[in-house]
């Protein structure tokens, strides 16, 4: 004869909670499985005040303020690893303003320190983005120019991003590196790095921005040029 199970009976209910239960252990060792736990993180316990040089080319360290920076309410909450800001002068070209923000574990801080985000909160409007190659031994990085204008100021501004082992170009293509190294198990550190100038001519602005920018590149050993540009030689 067979039996016939009811809703309220004890085999039918513990058949049931089984069955939930298996597919609950195997949703939660997906996820487990897909959670990133290998980080990878160029710099280490290396600080980058000590890594970069106080003289850059014809370039020499001046002042740690005068950039702009994202206000403060918007960084109280950000979480990142290291944050250096400098302006630096020469006596025959335009002082450079330095700002490289690091994370040792993607967090977004470099939203907050992306030209397109602290800029308008400070009053910037922006205009002509464009890609600059600047020519490296060896390599060539791929920067976004910027002109930032405000009432009494027009900054000309350089910079770009490495995530991991990515040089992406754009927030979203930053958003989706972070993603791909997650799925691979991995989690990426990031710099930004961004140089800037005060001058309303943008293709001398430009100009002296890319021969700065290379200066650095040549200041630092082999292993800081890796963590700034993945294909830095």
């Amino acid at each position: 004869m067979t039996t016939i199970e009811h809703p309220g009976d004890d085999r039918s209910l513990n058949r049931r909670q089984a069955i939930l239960g298996g597919a609950f252990l195997l949703t939660a060792g997906t996820a487990v499985a897909r959670v990133p736990s290998h980080n990878i993180d160029l710099l280490g316990d290396r600080k980058l005040d000590k890594l970069i040089p106080q003289k850059i080319g014809a370039w020499e360290f001046y002042s740690k303020s005068g950039l702009v920076v994202p206000p403060a309410d918007q960084l109280k909450d950000a979480l990142y690893s290291q944050l250096l800001t400098r302006v630096y002068v020469a006596p025959d070209a335009l002082p450079i303003m330095l700002l490289m923000a690091q994370s040792g574990g993607q967090t977004g801080v470099l939203q907050v320190h992306r030209p397109e985000y602290c800029y308008p909160a400070s009053g910037f409007t922006l205009m002509g983005r464009s890609v600059l190659p600047v020519s490296l031994p060896g390599s060539r990085l791929e920067a976004t120019a910027i002109t930032a204008a405000a009432d009494d100021r027009t900054e000309q501004l350089l910079y770009w991003t490495r995530v991991g082992e990515d040089m992406p170009l754009t927030w979203a293509r930053q958003r989706w590196s972070v993603a791909r190294a997650n799925l691979k198990g991995d989690i990426p550190d990031a710099v930004l790095v961004r140089v800037s100038a005060l001058t309303p001519d943008r293709d001398a602005g430009m100009a002296t921005l890319t021969r700065f920018v290379q200066a650095m590149f040549a200041a630092v050993p082999s292993d800081v040029r890796r963590f700034l540009d993945i294909d830095a030689r």
